[in-house]
């Protein structure tokens, strides 16, 4: 739809609309990427980096792009906006319980192997 708004907008709107969809394009393929690496190889640096990528950047302009009116936005724009910005609220609570649960268990394995190790070096008696 934006070949069919972008004429009618002023040209600091139609900046910010250009600048929005490289963002949010480039934003989207590292915040996948990342989501995909942290999940499957259960590293916590990547997963959070997900999770920081959908809180921050990608949350705020989805919710610009729905309740500026400067925009035009036609009513099929705002239904796609509305059930993207569903789908990024629900990454973002999934993200950080999946963080919080990932990072409690890799600690309990942590310890449980420090705790191994000890019981090893530790001499045997008789």
């Amino acid at each position: 739809l934006i070949p069919l708004q972008y004429p009618v907008l002023s040209d600091y709107y139609k900046f910010i609309l250009v600048t929005i969809m490289i963002l949010v394009s480039l934003t989207e393929l590292i915040r996948l990427y990342l989501g995909y690496v942290g999940n499957l190889l259960e590293k916590v640096p990547e997963l959070a980096g997900f999770w920081l990528l959908t809180l921050l950047p990608q949350l705020p302009i989805i919710l610009f792009l729905l309740f500026n009116e400067g925009l035009k936005i036609h009513s099929l724009e705002r239904a796609v906006h509305i059930i993207f910005a569903a789908f990024l609220s629900f990454q973002v609570l999934a993200a950080f319980f999946t963080l919080r649960r990932m990072v409690n268990t890799l600690a309990t394995r942590f310890r449980l192997t420090e705790f191994h190790c000890l019981e090893e070096q530790r001499p045997v008696p008789g």
